[in-house]
């Protein structure tokens, strides 16, 4: 069985895509993609085979050193990440290979979610309605040619300290060609494509970072590439 072909899946994704639409009808701009629930304890624990896909619009696109207002919301999480930016476009039936040449450039983000419900093995059709918990997204703007990982570290800083650092950023997320395929190949079974110039963030390269009430900033450095942060605000 195809990992979209799990019933919940099935009942989930159109009513998300149907948002999309909507909303791009209404005249807000597509970003891309986005991954979640992929790390194996996660996916184990909710009962799926890969990540679930979701979607990024440009209006949650913020610049690097930009505040956050976490007023209203229930469970703020950041995630370091990999973004993906798409060369060509990239249809149902990919393989990873075929992924890894469609790829123009890596760079690193950060994303905001409200972790609000907790994802369950019965309510993954209401997660993947609501977007998979997206609030924000933040990009850098250097980049690197290409989708290999190799030579990258990912360090993040919180409260002006070193709390993580690793040289294997896709150990809890899988290979990005993997992940890359396995979006161009969701997308497909759901009548929709992974285009040219799309975005997609890949998943989280530590484990999801729980926003504490007195934080106020946080930073996710890609060495060679660069680094983006945000800052919190809470009213």
């Amino acid at each position: 069985m195809n990992a979209w072909d799990h019933p919940l899946i099935q009942k989930g994704m159109p009513l998300q895509l149907a948002k999309r639409r909507a909303r791009i009808a209404a005249g807000e701009r597509p970003l891309g993609w986005k991954v979640g629930l992929g790390a194996p304890a996660s996916m184990q624990k909710v009962g799926i085979t890969a990540p679930i896909v979701g979607y990024l619009m440009q209006r949650a696109l913020l610049l690097s050193g930009s505040t956050v207002s976490l007023d209203g919301w229930v469970k703020p999480v950041a995630e370091p990440e990999i973004c993906v930016r798409m060369m060509s476009d990239l249809r149902g039936g990919a393989t990873p290979d075929a992924a890894l040449a469609a790829v123009k450039e890596i760079f690193p983000a950060i994303e905001l979610a409200d972790l609000d419900p907790v994802p369950t093995p019965d309510n993954i059709d209401a997660v993947l309605e609501g977007d998979i918990y997206q609030r924000y997204v933040i990009l850098c703007g250097n980049t690197r040619f290409g989708g290999s990982t190799a030579g990258l570290t990912s360090r993040l800083i919180r409260r002006g300290a070193q709390t993580a650092n690793t040289t294997d950023p896709e150990a809890l997320t899988g290979k990005l060609p993997d992940i890359v395929a396995h979006v161009a190949n969701t997308l497909a079974a759901f009548g929709e494509k992974l285009s040219a110039g799309d975005v997609i963030i890949t998943g989280s390269i530590t484990p999801p970072v729980m926003i504490e009430a007195d934080e106020t900033d946080i930073t996710h450095a890609l060495d060679p590439i660069g680094e983006v942060s945000v800052s919190f605000a809470r009213d």
